[in-house]
C-alpha cells in the first residue's frame, strides 16, 4: 500500500513526475520529453518538465497519438499501482477512435521482393497520414 509520503491530498509535484506516477506514460523520461516538446499543457499553458502542479489543475497530454485530458484530484510523488493511480485524476479524455476507422496499414505481399521507389513513397505517405491523426 502507498505511504502517506507518496500520496497526498495537497501540495505540489513536478508535472513530469506526476504524469509518470499516475501511469499516463511508461517512463518519467517519456513524460519529461513530452513536456520539453510542448505536448503537455497545464491549465492551457505549455509547461516545462519541472513545472509544479497542484490539485484541481487540468493537464493535457499528447502521447502515443492520443490526447489525454485529466484533472488532478490527488498529488502523487512516487509511482503507484494502477488502482491507486486512477483515483488520482478525473479523466475527461475523448474516447479513442474505433478500430474500423483507423487508417489502413501498409502491408506488402510476402515474397514480393524489395519495394520500388514508387512503392516506398506510397508507404511513407500512408505512414505520414497515420501519424498526423
Amino acid at each position: 500500500m502507498a505511504s502517506e509520503a507518496e500520496v497526498s491530498g495537497g501540495g505540489t509535484a513536478r508535472v513530469d513526475t506526476w504524469i509518470w506516477s499516475v501511469r499516463l506514460t511508461k517512463t518519467r523520461s517519456q513524460a519529461a520529453a513530452a513536456a520539453r516538446a510542448g505536448h503537455v499543457r497545464v491549465n492551457g499553458d505549455r509547461v516545462k518538465p519541472a513545472q509544479a502542479i497542484k490539485q484541481g489543475d487540468e493537464v493535457r497530454l499528447r502521447h502515443a497519438g492520443r490526447d489525454r485530458i485529466v484533472v488532478v484530484s490527488r498529488i502523487v510523488r512516487k509511482r503507484v499501482g494502477a488502482p491507486v493511480a486512477v483515483e488520482c485524476y478525473v479523466d475527461n479524455s475523448p474516447p479513442p477512435p474505433p478500430r474500423e476507422f483507423a487508417a489502413p496499414l501498409a502491408l506488402r505481399d510476402r515474397g514480393a521482393g524489395r519495394p520500388t521507389k514508387r512503392d516506398r513513397r506510397e508507404l511513407e505517405r500512408l505512414q505520414d497520414r497515420r501519424q498526423g491523426e
